[in-house]
């Protein structure tokens, strides 16, 4: 929903109402924000609704008028501005190497919080992982709620096509989620499932982030009324009959389906739902957990689908739907492997750099919405230097599992997504996936474009082309068949040894002088 102009409240996208004089106007306007304000200060400092406003409408703020609140809240009087990409602006956002790492020094993902060193992959799980999550939750994504609605996945249609020569059956998928806890706003997530028509097995799939059918719409007719054409795809096969002549599948959710690319949204969609309407409070979730908690539902339907390898599922997305997948694969540990496409800040990029998007962006009114409130503290009183994780740490979440990031030519793409902060934080990730026995990325030394880094559990490359993964699948397809086939046989013979193992301590407690016992724990004693 757009903002209604001079920050007056929204109208529930009939355009706005207004009958009174022109004298008046102002002042009317300001009263309604400052009620709007009051409200969404109350609701934040007493918790989420009572159970009398289950059946109040939700809570109508513009993207200005939320930014004010959650500043309001945090006592901050004004924030940094962000960088702008015009080179001719006052404010214009450094491209400079040489000045790009006011803060060299980055958390240490294997430290613990009372400074002891993490040294082995079972210490990293249990102890140090959930440390950098509360982390994440607290002062960078937000919190997911603990219980959030059930999804009632629809298959709405199913159809036969050719894709590139390749039989494929897509179903359209609908998932509902239960509003019975607050009726005055419905969620439906919105994807489809594309496999081989012939498969006699069960299929690896990829999920993508993909953008509403109605956006593209929207996008070719502006385009249109100008004069211009959308630009034609590249040429060579599309990542969707790349993946099919593999034998594998792809699925593809709408984010804006469930959760609205802007402040105004916060109060609906499924972060609305889970409020009841109201305003977030500093530690919610924003659009970016939500959308990650939306492909996790849509894995919950995949693992009961039959033609659906569940443990060979991977998720990719561009730009801030790159931002999205990685902090999907960070949260859902499901994934098994990830396609992060020009991400930048918020995403793969190292937030402490100053080098195209900054944490400053990320904080202003156009771009808060995908982060916790809490987070536009380090746009105002606080500096990126004082933020407790970093995104090396978000990309270690993943480990052990295989992780692609994908940029573009700086020459053609632009340096807005900071290439080399994403490559120096999967770098900086390298020490955490060797705790796992998987090696990183090789080198610390940023490769020429079209060189591929894919020899580890870590992968980089950046192609030749402009904002888009398209050149990088095939290199991509390549490396994931290759390192999640060798990720799931070694946690599935992780899994087998350890109950194995277990199975095997019982017995010999039992008969610990029996040859056959003390021999086989040797081997498999539970690590």
């Amino acid at each position: 929903m757009q903002a209604v102009r001079d920050r007056g409240l929204e109208t529930g996208g009939q355009g706005e109402v207004d009958i009174v004089p022109a004298p008046r106007k102002s002042v009317l306007r300001a009263a309604a924000f400052a009620a709007a304000l009051a409200v969404g200060l109350f609701v934040a400092n007493s918790g989420y609704a009572s159970a009398q406003d289950a059946a109040a409408p939700p809570v109508e703020l513009t993207a200005e008028q939320d930014h004010q609140r959650v500043m309001e809240l945090l006592h901050i009087p004004s924030l940094r501005p962000g960088p702008e990409s015009d080179p001719a602006s006052r404010n214009a956002a450094n491209f400079d190497e040489s000045k790009a790492n006011p803060y060299p020094s980055l958390p240490n993902p294997l430290v613990l919080e009372n400074g002891e060193k993490v040294t082995t992959a079972r210490m990293w799980r249990a102890r140090r992982r959930p440390q950098i999550l509360e982390d994440f939750d607290r002062e960078i994504y937000g919190r997911a709620p603990k219980q959030t609605p059930k999804v009632n996945w629809e298959v709405t249609g199913a159809t036969r096509q050719l894709v590139d020569s390749v039989p494929a059956i897509t179903r359209n998928l609908v998932g509902h989620v239960d509003n019975s806890s607050y009726p005055a706003i419905s969620v439906d997530i919105q994807a489809s499932l594309t496999i081989p028509a012939d498969a006699n097995r069960r299929v690896p799939v990829m999920v993508e982030f993909g953008l509403d059918a109605a956006v593209m719409r929207r996008l070719r007719e502006q385009l249109e009324a100008r004069g211009q054409k959308f630009p034609p795809p590249p040429p060579g096969p599309t990542w969707q009959e790349q993946v099919l002549a593999r034998g594998w599948g792809y699925a593809v959710i709408i984010p804006t389906s469930f959760q609205a690319d802007n402040g105004a949204g916060l109060t609906r969609g499924i972060i609305g739902l889970c409020n009841k309407g109201q305003p977030r409070k500093l530690d919610d979730w924003g659009a970016l957990r939500a959308w990650a908690w939306g492909a996790s539902r849509l894995l919950d339907y995949l693992e009961t689908d039959k033609a659906v390898d569940a443990k060979r599922v991977g998720i990719e997305g561009l730009s801030r739907y790159g931002k999205a997948a990685l902090v999907t694969m960070a949260y859902d540990q499901r994934f098994a492997v990830a396609l992060i496409g020009s991400s930048g800040a918020g995403g793969a990029k190292l937030l402490r750099r100053n080098f195209g998007e900054t944490v400053e962006n990320l904080a202003a009114t156009s771009e808060y919405h995908w982060m916790a409130g809490n987070f536009l503290k380090y746009a105002g009183p606080l500096t990126p230097n004082d933020l407790p994780v970093d995104a090396h740490e978000l990309i270690a979440l993943a480990a052990p599992r295989p992780v692609f990031i994908s940029c573009g030519s700086p020459q053609v793409e632009g340096g807005w997504v900071d290439d080399k902060g994403q490559f120096m934080a999967e770098v900086a990730a390298g020490p955490v996936y060797e705790l796992f026995g998987k090696k990183g990325l090789g080198t610390a030394d940023m490769p020429p474009i079209g060189t591929s880094l894919v020899t580890g559990t870590l992968a980089f490359r950046q192609h030749d082309g402009g904002h888009a993964d398209g050149p990088n699948w095939p290199t991509f397809l390549q490396f994931a068949s290759t390192t999640i086939a060798a990720t799931v046989s070694q946690y599935l013979g992780g899994f087998l040894r350890r109950e194995l193992g277990t199975y095997m301590l019982r017995m010999s407690s039992r008969s610990p002088s029996t040859p056959t016992v003390r021999t086989l724990l040797l081997f498999v004693r539970p690590d």
